[in-house]
């Protein structure tokens, strides 16, 4: 009633503004003349204002009941409100409570043997906690958008403020239903909770289940134990450097930890060295034991003596489970005391497993050994503190190995006169099943095993391999390959395992970025917040700890050592994705699938545009906060709308090297979008509604054509992350030109909480923009282009204010543009600089930059050899000298100068004709790259001192230098880089930037 009241008054105060305003007067007068032509004009204006009146007093009277109205509401709202807050405050704190049963209840829900009311329970009550946290998001939603109307006493200005109120009551009022109808289902699943025993979570977030751990009847891991010597495929080399480290070296106590994922085949590696018969001879006593999730030290010292006697035929001590802890150490201690031992302890999970052995194994300076076999490098790290320590990570089978140990098993028949070989017909099904093994020996005896009981022959074989993921959970042969497999996610702390299952998200065989997966995380809320750490720092010590566990792999590090590229197993990544299905973490969309329903999951990745846009349209689940497109996928052109429409709860939307070429305007719907990833798209513009997603924090818009920000982008005051530029490959390569930044209006300052912005064309602001950088105070990346030499004052004192800067990019706008640099005090944080501008000379705070690991000049026109100024940075790993940085003819790198020195690039010095290293320069140099430096004919004979040298690159040089080191044709430098195992020759063959063809030159390392 009050709605349709205010609707009438407003209507008919539209109706009365719209006579009484003035510019609206003629038109009013030509809608009465022409009802009434022929109508006096004196007439006219009577008429007009015995309108004007009614609806005044029609207005007055309509206005005075919805007052009236609002008065009695407001009354009650008051009520209201006072219960809404306390049943909001009241489901959060139940949201805190189920979060803590879920992680105990997370394991038993996934566990294939697991009851199926325990299964059905905690369903429930994850898709209550869902909800729980959709009702949150929504309120916080509706709370920030509330419009409070400036003051006027204006009638259609009270009204609008009028309108909005109640809308907003009416949606309050629809969440205060939902609330109400959350309570009621908890306490249903509350009381059918009453026959289930779920146990309260450790403080680290582990699973309570843990002893269930122990090794006994069935366990998966026990049949490492009984694997015949000849059955052992590919332990060859690792087998012969572990006896080294046994029977060889030192008296002195020494600990061996054998590292690697589950299935890798530690254990069977372990047992194969300790029942070798040279290792038996060597030691008086030996003693196996598997150490379980749920073990006493005091359990485990007891087994390990039993086990020494039994092995040295010695009665074993009396009393020893009758002795206090201290007597009982001191009893092995005695015991091992005049004994050359060796005990093996299987599968350690607990990092200080070292403290809490150490002094039980005497240092007697027989040449005690201690074995550790782990899923985690920081066990062995940490053993480190205690022991002197031999790591061994155990690698993959190569693929002629791992090819052997599959014939082996899934050609085994007593009968057969072709056992242990592929018959030709499934040779490529059998090399595809091999491949996604992935050099794993558990798998491919797993999953040969299988194989051996089909029939042979490929349709069979097809099955197996395509229905891998179904068959990994229900057939017999493979389940404790699961297990196997899943006990390193089930050991994560509760922390991690969100993280994990992100890896199932991506594709499979998919090279998964650091720094997206980590800003992932951290939009996604997975990543707590650390004093005295940015957020970044935090999620990159989530991945290197997964990568400790031997859950990830990494693919590629950069110079500095950290990870640029990583992915998981092949199988591992089903076992998660069967966890992510389980959990409604993800749902993965692929071709055909468009029948299927994505349920309460919380995130959608997309492989198919067609299929996924109608899933995403049909669904009903609006609470999803993720959406990822891969495969470079064309999506419709209302795809984009629709889930900006539908799904306004989104924190993360990837659309990286996707077809998207628009960004609809009603993408400001997205109040709680955190991540948004546009890289390698064909996106133009933003639309200005993007100025509402005020809780942006990463926007990445590399390699779009987005030219201009809009204004409205000043409103992110959250946003952290902007790296934004084109970079054209398809050209001959510029230094200055070869990137395009983005231009902005003013409000950067506005920006406070940015930490990373590159590249800004610097000359559309000029010196009002290089002010406002100074407001920038957290930024610990800048990237800007287009620099004159009247900013270089004004962009110094800019940087200055910037305390914790780390990277610093400056282009200069033209080539005989100087940029001089002054600081009083500078960046002394940096670790990256890029300085592509002519100096007049080499800037003396540059030599100071302690923490500087690399350093890029370009266009500089350096007159003197700046190689002595900058020989002592204690942490340069990168140098390169780009686009005559140098215009002399000789540089010298002097003994002892840059002494961790990794990568060194000399390209295009036009005037360069020498290099001298002289001995003990460069001793830590692994990759020297030269290019297009013409003057260059001679190979540098000083090549020869660089003994750690791995990659030596030559590309579009002089042809006699090519030909002085070819030994094809007898070249007769040869000599000088015979030693380097990969020396490689570039030649351009295009216009493009990557149009080039390699060739290796034949060395005696290679």
């Amino acid at each position: 009633m009050v709605i349709k009241a205010i609707k009438i008054a407003h209507q008919k105060a539209a109706i009365f503004f719209h006579i009484q305003h003035s510019k609206h007067f003629n038109k009013a007068k030509a809608i009465v003349l022409k009802k009434q032509p022929k109508q006096h004009p004196s007439s006219i204006y009577v008429e007009l204002a015995e309108v004007a009146r009614w609806y005044d007093e029609m207005a007055e009277t309509a206005v005075s009941f919805v007052l009236q109205q609002l008065y009695q509401l407001t009354t009650e709202e008051v009520n209201f409100q006072k219960g809404f807050k306390n049943d909001f405050e009241g489901i959060k704190l139940e949201l805190e409570s189920i979060k803590a049963f879920l992680k105990d209840a997370d394991q038993r829900a996934g566990d294939e043997e697991g009851d199926t009311n325990d299964t059905i329970w905690v369903k429930q009550l994850r898709e209550a906690s869902f909800r729980i946290e959709d009702v949150i998001d929504e309120y916080t939603m509706d709370v920030a958008y509330r419009v409070n109307p400036h003051h006027s006493p204006s009638l259609l200005a009270s009204l609008k403020k009028f309108a909005h109120q109640i809308k907003t009551l009416n949606s309050r009022h629809r969440i205060a239903s939902e609330i109400q109808d959350i309570k009621s289902t908890i306490g249903g699943i509350k009381e059918r909770s009453q026959s289930f025993n779920f146990q309260q979570s450790f403080p680290d977030g582990s699973s309570s289940s843990r002893g269930a751990r122990d090794l006994k009847w069935g366990d998966p891991r026990m049949g490492s134990h009984f694997i015949r010597e000849t059955e052992v495929v590919g332990f060859e080399s690792p087998r012969d450097e572990l006896m080294n480290c046994l029977v060889k070296g030192s008296n002195e106590r020494s600990l061996i930890s054998i590292v690697g994922m589950g299935g890798l085949g530690k254990t069977t590696l372990a047992k194969h060295v300790f029942d070798n018969q040279q290792v038996k001879k060597h030691f008086h006593c030996r003693s196996f034991i598997t150490v379980s999730q749920s073990y006493t030290m005091r359990e485990l010292l007891i087994e390990m003596v039993r086990k020494l006697c039994k092995d040295a035929n010695e009665p074993v001590p009396k009393g020893l489970h009758e002795m206090d802890d201290n007597t009982l150490i001191v009893e092995v201690r005695q015991y091992l005391e005049s004994k050359t031992f060796l005990v093996l302890f299987d599968d350690v999970w607990k990092e200080s497993f070292a403290d809490e052995i150490e002094h039980a194994m005497p240092n007697n300076g027989k040449g005690g050994r201690i074995i550790i076999t782990t899923r985690n490098l920081q066990v062995a790290a940490y053993s480190k503190k205690s022991f002197h320590v031999h790591v061994h990570e155990l690698q993959h089978l190569t693929r002629d190995k791992a090819w052997d140990l599959f014939c082996r098993k899934a050609f085994r028949s007593d009968s057969s006169e072709h056992e242990g070989k592929c018959p030709e017909d499934l040779k490529e099904m059998s090399e595809e099943i091999v491949k996604k093994c992935g050099g794993l020996p558990l798998a491919i005896v797993a999953i040969g095993g299988l194989l051996s009981t089909k029939a042979k022959n490929m349709f069979e074989w097809r099955k197996v391999s395509q229905n891998l993921r179904t068959e990994l959970g229900r057939n017999a042969h493979l389940i404790n390959l699961t297990r196997i497999l899943s006990l390193s996610y089930d050991d994560l702390p509760y922390y991690l395992k969100s993280c994990m299952l992100y890896f199932g998200v991506y594709p499979e065989d998919y090279s998964i970025k650091r720094k997206r997966l980590t800003r992932q995380w951290m939009a996604e809320g997975f990543v707590i917040q650390e004093e005295g750490k940015t957020p970044e720092e935090v999620a990159e010590e989530y991945l290197v700890e997964l990568i400790q566990r031997s859950l990830v792999q990494v693919s590629r590090i950069g110079f500095d050592g950290k990870v640029k590229i990583c992915q998981v197993h092949d199988l591992l990544r089903e076992v998660i994705i069967k966890k992510m299905k389980k959990l409604s973490f993800c749902h993965v969309m692929h071709e055909n699938d468009e029948q299927e329903t994505i349920g309460i999951t919380r995130r959608f990745t997309v492989a198919s545009s067609t299929s996924s846009n109608n899933v995403l349209t049909k669904s009903s689940n609006s609470g999803i906060r993720a959406i990822f497109t891969f495969n470079k996928i064309e999506l419709p052109e209302n795809f984009l709308d629709e889930i900006s429409k539908k799904f306004k709860l989104l924190k993360v939307l990837d659309f990286e090297n996707n077809l998207v070429n628009h960004i609809p305007n009603n993408l400001g719907n997205l109040y709680h979008l955190k991540y948004l990833n546009l890289n390698h798209t064909k996106v133009e513009v933003l639309p200005r509604s993007i100025g509402k997603l005020v809780n942006l924090e990463t926007l990445d818009l590399r390699q779009t054509h987005v030219k201009m920000l809009p204004k409205e982008i000043k409103n992110l005051t959250k946003l952290r992350l902007l790296p934004v530029y084109y970079r054209k490959y398809e050209g001959h390569y510029s230094m200055l030109n070869f990137t395009i930044g983005v231009k902005m209006h003013k409000g950067i300052g506005c920006l406070k909480s940015l930490q990373k912005l590159y590249f800004l064309e610097v000359d559309h602001g000029g010196l009002d923009l290089m002010q406002e950088l100074k407001e920038l105070t957290q930024l610990r990346k800048l990237g800007i282009r287009r620099v004159k030499t009247e900013y270089a004052n004004a962009l110094s004192a800019a940087i200055e204010e910037m305390n914790h800067l780390e990277s610093l990019n400056v282009s200069a706008i033209a080539e005989d543009e100087s940029i001089d640099l002054n600081f009083v005090s500078p960046p002394s944080h940096l670790r990256v600089l890029n300085l592509k501008a002519k100096i007049t000379r080499l800037p003396n705070w540059i030599p100071k930059l302690k923490y500087l690991v690399k350093l890029r000049l370009g266009l500089s026109k350096l007159e003197e050899d700046p190689l002595d100024l900058i020989k002592d940075l204690p942490n340069l790993l990168r140098l390169n000298m780009w686009d005559d940085a140098y215009v002399g003819e000789r540089l010298h790198f002097k003994t002892g100068g840059f002494p961790k020195l990794l990568e060194l690039d000399l390209t295009r010095l036009s005037k360069l004709n020498d290099v001298c290293i002289e001995k003990g320069a460069l001793h830590c140099l692994e990759h020297f790259r030269f290019k297009g430096n013409p003057q260059l004919k001679v190979v540098p004979k000083d090549l020869k001192h660089l003994e750690k040298l791995k990659f030596l690159g030559f590309a579009d040089m002089p042809v006699e230098l090519v030909e002085s080191i070819d030994p094809d044709t007898g070249g007769q430098d040869y000599e000088i880089i015979m030693h380097i195992p990969l020396v490689q020759i570039r030649q351009n063959v295009g216009s493009r930037f990557h149009d080039y063809e390699l060739r290796p030159i034949r060395t005696l390392a290679n």
